[in-house]
């Protein structure tokens, strides 16, 4: 069960928002009456209320807002009490001077908004003396570790006290959804993205549309995107959209891993069960190592996208970038050739960029037959991955010189919000060339645009993007990919960070 937070000045707005929340589907709201400007009005707060309810008060001093004496805040609680109120949440250090009384139950709660303490079960254990209904332990993550240890924590509680247990913070999100998969009764989540009651909090409707916290049981596969940062990701949006699809207990997690915590995170992580993940920047090199079998193009490349275990559990590593790049050229260039061929031979392919996406391509490129050029705003850049690849560069001042048949844009010029801007003017493109832009976000920019209206033929980056996680999909689950269904969430997902 998702509990949702509502933290309004005026009560009035509170009402509104509860019933609202109930209309979405919402099945326990926290009221946070420390918000309100006003003495709480708990009759009106309660009467016809559409969900059960959990009354929370918090102090100053736990990072909440209550103006008022400790004596008032303590009248507020028991009067909730009194009236019947579903749930009230009691912090650990006054649980034993709150008696209980009525069908109330009470919710025992410990916050560290600093860090995960090495003696968490120390914590749970002194609170199961507090008679409680439900524990409630939640800490600031400071690495992705302190998720691994909640998780276990809470899997370990359950047996002896109903425990709500998850870490705060970005690090700590992972452990947000997933605290369900090993018992937790219900997680915390907010209103809206805007309105954020605890660091790291999701929104009510990302956590029951995208995650679909209420599905997670104990024998939900896990996976997940690695990266730094990794707020902005649209593959969580991509991926448990597919597995929806597809009818599969499964779920895709965000995790926000520093460059020098990748090892030890993979390392703890697999306590948790994950058998797959997307791997973004800054770690697409470094996570080799992780992987014990690794495909020819990858060690060529020297990158990887994704990780994901055979039957026998290792973990194998692979490039999807590589391969939807090409392919999104060739179903457009030459869709009826042998995509092991030389399809791209007696081809000029101009690309710009020198980044780890135009290393990964241009080595595709020169397999294929193309004959390729580079041009980089950093020109030493270019030098050194021409050297690699063994093909020629170009200034890039010079790069409207280059006569060629095919454009890749490997370089973020043009991405949102920059949308006005582009790395190759309107007035150089020729009759006939295939322009490519590996830029998914917006899906049409002004270089796309400008093709467009040549009559040229172009890729947008969002078919490249659909396309790796298509392949990423299919490697993690041994199913095909739901492509039509994947490429239209992710454009909603655009057009919903671009009216953001």
């Amino acid at each position: 069960m998702i509990c949702v937070s509502i933290g309004r000045t005026r009560t009035k707005m509170v009402v509104l928002e509860h019933r609202a929340l109930a209309e979405r589907g919402a099945e326990l709201v926290e009221l946070r009456l420390d918000w309100l400007a006003r003495a709480p009005d708990l009759v009106r707060l309660l009467k016809d209320k559409p969900t059960p309810v959990v009354i929370t008060c918090r102090r100053q001093a736990d990072r909440g807002h209550w103006r008022g004496t400790e004596e008032q805040r303590m009248a507020v609680l028991r009067e909730a009490i009194v009236t019947g109120v579903d749930y009230v949440d009691l912090e650990d250090d006054i649980a034993a001077s709150v008696p209980r009384y009525g069908k109330t139950k009470r919710i025992v709660s410990h916050h560290n908004f600093d860090e995960t303490p090495r003696d968490l079960a120390d914590i749970h254990k002194r609170m199961t003396g507090l008679n409680p209904d439900i524990v409630k332990l939640v800490t600031m993550a400071n690495s992705p570790s302190d998720c691994v240890r909640m998780m276990k924590l809470v899997h370990d509680a359950n047996k002896t006290v109903p425990t709500v247990g998850f870490c705060m913070g970005e690090l700590g999100v992972p452990s947000r959804i997933l605290c369900g998969r090993y018992g937790s009764p219900f997680t915390f989540a907010t209103f809206s993205r805007e309105r954020e009651m605890a660091p790291g909090q999701i929104s009510f409707d990302e956590m029951k549309n995208i995650y679909h916290f209420d599905d997670i049981n104990a024998s939900t596969e896990v996976y997940g995107v690695l990266g730094d940062p990794i707020g902005h990701s649209l593959s969580p949006l991509l991926h448990n959209a597919a597995m929806r699809e597809c009818k599969l207990n499964a779920v895709y997690v965000p995790i926000r891993v520093s460059r020098d915590d990748l090892g030890k995170t993979l390392e703890k992580f697999d306590a948790l069960g994950f058998k797959g993940y997307s791997v973004t920047i800054p770690h697409k090199q470094s996570v080799l190592e992780k992987a014990k079998n690794l495909d020819q193009a990858t060690q060529d490349i020297g990158a990887a996208n994704t990780l994901y275990r055979d039957a026998k559990g290792q973990w194998n590593a692979t490039n999807t970038d590589y391969v939807a790049a090409l392919e999104s050229i060739r179903i457009h260039l030459a869709p009826d050739a042998d995509p092991t061929s030389e399809w791209l031979r007696g081809r000029e392919v101009l690309m710009l960029g020198a980044g780890g996406v135009a290393r990964a391509i241009g080595l595709g490129i020169k397999r294929h037959g193309g004959k390729l050029t580079i041009a980089n705003r950093t020109p030493e850049r270019a030098v050194a991955l021409a050297a690699e690849l063994g093909c020629q560069r170009i200034d890039w001042e010079n790069r409207a010189t280059i006569h060629c048949s095919v454009l890749i844009n490997c370089t973020p010029v043009g991405m949102h919000p920059n949308v006005d801007e582009t790395p190759y003017p309107g007035n150089w493109i020729e009759d006939g060339m295939l322009v490519f832009d590996t830029i998914y976000n917006p899906e049409n920019t002004l270089l796309i645009k400008e093709t467009k209206q040549r009559r040229c033929k172009s890729v947008s980056g969002m078919e490249m993007f659909v396309r790796q996680a298509a392949a990423q999909f299919e490697l993690f689950t041994n199913r095909p990919a739901p492509l039509d269904l994947m490429r239209e969430t992710l454009r909603r997902g655009i057009s919903a960070v671009g009216s953001g």
